[in-house]
C-alpha cells in the first residue's frame, strides 16, 4: 500500500467538518477544530476554493460553505448506486458476525419482496430467495417498512383487504397490526415470532437513502431452536447497526 498524502488528508479533514453544524466554516474554525496551523488552513482553503469545492459565503464574510463540486461528486455517487448489490454486501458482512440468514427487502404495495440474501451455514437454518414476495405484514422487514409509511400511505395498502393469515401467529386484524407497527416506531425495531415461518423469528432495522427516506428494512432470521430474548437482543443491536451501515452507503448521514 502507499502512504497517505498528508496534504490530501487535511483538505478532506476540512471538506468533513461541513457536515457539522449549520453547513459554514471560518478559517479560525477550521484553525481550531484540527489544530493546524493558520497559515497551512489559509492556503487549503483558498485551494478547495479555487476549485469550487467551496465558496466564500457572500452574507457572512470570511466564511465557506461547500461548492458546486461537491454536490457533483454526491450526485455521480447517488447514479452509480445499486440498492440490491450494495445490500448484498452488507447482508454478508451481517450474516459473518451471526452466522444467521440476512435479508434485505423493500415495499411494494402489501407485499415485501427480498431484493438480497445470505444464508446461515448451520444445518438448520431458514429456507428463502430473492426475489420472494411474502405479505408485508407478517414479515419483520414488512412490518418495519409499513411502519415508516403515513397514514394515508398506510391505509391504502391494508384498508379494505384480507390481511391473510401465514402461520397461526399472522396478525390479520387492521387494528391489532396498526397497533404493533406503533410499537415498531417507538423502538426503531420490528420483530415477529413465526408469523410468516412457524418455525423461525425475525429482527429487523430501516435502512434510509440520502434524502432519510425509508427505502428498505435489513432483517435477520433464526430458527427457534435458536432464538431467546438474551439473542434477540443482541440480534436487535446487530441489525440496528447493519442497516445503519448499508444507509450509510446509499447517503445517509450517520447520527449515531
Amino acid at each position: 500500500m502507499g502512504r497517505l498524502v498528508p496534504a490530501v488528508t487535511r483538505a478532506l479533514d476540512i471538506l468533513e467538518l461541513f457536515l457539522e453544524g449549520d453547513g459554514t466554516l471560518s478559517a479560525p474554525d477550521v484553525t481550531r477544530k484540527l489544530q493546524l496551523p493558520r497559515t497551512t488552513v489559509h492556503e487549503l482553503l483558498t485551494t478547495l476554493a479555487a476549485r469550487s469545492y467551496l465558496v466564500p459565503v457572500a452574507e457572512q464574510p470570511g466564511r465557506y460553505r461547500l461548492g458546486v463540486r461537491t454536490y457533483q461528486l454526491g450526485s455521480r455517487y447517488a447514479e452509480q448506486l445499486d440498492l440490491a448489490a450494495e445490500g448484498q454486501l452488507v447482508a454478508r458482512e451481517v450474516a459473518e458476525t451471526c452466522d444467521e440468514t440476512v435479508h434485505v427487502a423493500i415495499l411494494e404495495d402489501a407485499d415485501v419482496i427480498y431484493i438480497a440474501k445470505v444464508d446461515s451455514t448451520h444445518a438448520v437454518r431458514m429456507v428463502s430467495a430473492a426475489g420472494r414476495r411474502l405479505p408485508a405484514h407478517c414479515t419483520s422487514v414488512g412490518k418495519m417498512l409499513l411502519a415508516s409509511l403515513s397514514e394515508d400511505e398506510l391505509d391504502s395498502r391494508i384498508e379494505g383487504r384480507e390481511l391473510v393469515a401465514m402461520t397461526p401467529n399472522s396478525l390479520t386484524d387492521p387494528g391489532e397490526l396498526r397497533e404493533a407497527l406503533a410499537a415498531v416506531r417507538e423502538r426503531g425495531i420490528a420483530s415477529e415470532h413465526r408469523e410468516s415461518n412457524p418455525d423461525v423469528s425475525c429482527v429487523a432495522a430501516p435502512v434510509r437513502d440520502s434524502a432519510g427516506r425509508v427505502v428498505a428494512a435489513l432483517s435477520i432470521s433464526v430458527p427457534m431452536i435458536r432464538w431467546s430474548e438474551e439473542r434477540e437482543t443482541e440480534l436487535a443491536e446487530l441489525v440496528s447497526k447493519g442497516a445503519a451501515d448499508l444507509s450509510i452507503r446509499l447517503g445517509h448521514r450517520d447520527v449515531r
